[in-house]
């Protein structure tokens, strides 16, 4: 059974690099009836913190990527020092109280923190190739390496050893990554052919730029996914999103669901080439989700987003009321976000005034207007829309208005915005007596 993991290091949140490649993993293992592990890294104690490794564990559950075992490396220590012993006791690893020069150490300086010995293994001069299902063939030469340390001196194991050992004591398939983790690939087949372990097949994703180029970073797009989530993204739609950096379905389509792309998907058919992080383009594909979805499921979205700004009492608000509001302006957002902002007016007693709007629109006289307007909707029978616009259109024409010289006006005193969803779709929803009294407001004020 194919078998793959993603391995989060708990030392940061998951940011959406790190979420593109658990989503690799877990859509191969899908479309592939497979298991998908998550392995927690958590060997760094100094930095890696709980509050780090619950905000990876939300994140993808969120996404959607629910893993079908898990681990934590910092309760495995034992395992690893085993299998250091019995490379000591095979004479293919040895110990040392001053570790050889490794990256970033030059010299060799002690590393102790504990007194202990780090057991080191010995490298020979070897050819070492791989077959990735995304590059194709990479060949290695080994005699760039120095001696690897598998176990620090103060008795935790190194990356790469705790990589091989968990990879192959959890019957890892498929390693599929991000290609930053090419260099690591020689150094950890040395280790499965020193162990006498079966190697796992490699794929190595391309790295994601940033939008104006060059890798991502804490400057340069590499967001937490806890923070898309906050700024009002579907978790769909950023699946969606991830899903085309670096994978298309065909067809020129840029929407698809993760269901219907487990059917399509083809791990060999990822580009070789990075992608940049296009955020309009993240932006075009949740308005896509967000049109679709269901307005009821988007109600429970908003109604705490409201409740957060003021807007609301989320314990008595009315549900219907909001999904009503909600089926009226959710083709129109960007994001969840963009809601309380354009909807605030439906809720509140009275609008928030666009000064420069209310100056523009309000400042001549409309009483007479205002109010033969708000005689014709009280003498509707039936408050509907295609009632409410065939009054509004019967007036201006008795007037000899053109219909845009009062509808801007009359948007204003109701909404206290220039723009939003159409006149008499916002009227309906406002209900009849709240849109009079506003327009009876204005009309009261001289507006």
């Amino acid at each position: 059974m194919i078998r793959v993991r993603f391995a989060p290091s708990p030392t940061g949140f998951l940011h959406i690099g790190g979420a593109r490649t658990a989503l690799f993993n877990w859509i191969f293992a899908k479309s592939q009836k497979g298991a998908f592990v998550l392995r927690i890294e958590d060997t760094d104690a100094l930095r890696s913190k709980k509050e780090y490794v619950d905000e990876i564990l939300q994140s993808l559950d969120w996404l959607g990527f629910h893993w079908d075992e898990i681990y934590y490396q910092s309760q495995r220590y034992d395992i690893y020092r085993e299998y250091a012993d019995r490379l000591l006791k095979e004479g293919k690893a040895y110990l040392a109280e001053k570790l050889p020069p490794q990256e970033g150490q030059p010299g060799g300086a002690p590393r102790q923190t504990s007194g202990g010995q780090a057991v080191i293994l010995k490298i020979h001069p070897q050819k070492i190739v791989i077959t990735d299902l995304i590059r194709g063939g990479i060949e290695f030469d080994s005699a760039i390496l120095k001696d690897q340390v598998l176990i620090k001196s103060d008795g935790t194991p190194t990356y790469n050893f705790a990589c091989v050992v968990d990879d192959a004591l959890m019957r890892i398939t498929h390693i599929i990554r991000g290609d930053d983790h090419i260099s690591n690939t020689p150094k950890q087949i040395i280790l499965y052919e020193a162990l006498g372990l079966p190697i796992p097949v490699f794929a190595h994703l391309p790295l994601i730029l940033a939008t104006e180029g060059g890798r991502l970073s804490k400057r340069k797009g590499a967001t937490a996914i806890s923070e898309f989530r906050s700024m009002g993204y579907l978790s769909k739609a950023l699946v969606n999103f991830l899903l085309l950096l670096g994978w298309s379905p065909g067809e020129n389509r840029e929407v698809i669901e993760p269901s219907e792309a487990i059917k399509l998907f083809d791990i060999k058919h990822i580009n070789k080439t990075a992608a940049a992080l296009d955020l309009d383009k993240l932006n075009w594909i949740n308005n896509q989700y967000l049109k679709a979805e269901d307005p009821e499921k988007l109600a429970d979205e908003v109604i705490p987003l409201l409740a957060a700004k003021g807007i609301i009492d989320k314990d008595t608000v009315d549900r219907t009321y909001v999904r009503l509001v909600v089926e009226l302006l959710q083709a129109r957002l960007t994001t969840l976000n963009d809601f309380p902002e354009r909807a605030d007016f439906f809720f509140l007693n009275d609008p928030v005034m666009d000064p420069k709007a209310q100056a523009k629109f309000l400042s001549g006289d409309l009483s007479r207007e205002f109010s033969l307007f708000c005689d014709r909707l009280a003498a509707l029978p039936h408050f509907e829309i295609s009632a409410i616009e065939e009054a509004f259109r019967q007036m201006v024409s008795e007037l000899n208005l053109e219909a845009k010289v009062l509808i801007h006006p009359v948007r204003v005193a109701l909404t206290g915005k220039t723009i939003g969803p159409g006149l008499f779709e916002v009227i309906y929803c406002l209900g009849k007596d709240r849109t009079i009294e506003r327009l009876m407001k204005q009309v009261k004020t001289g507006g």
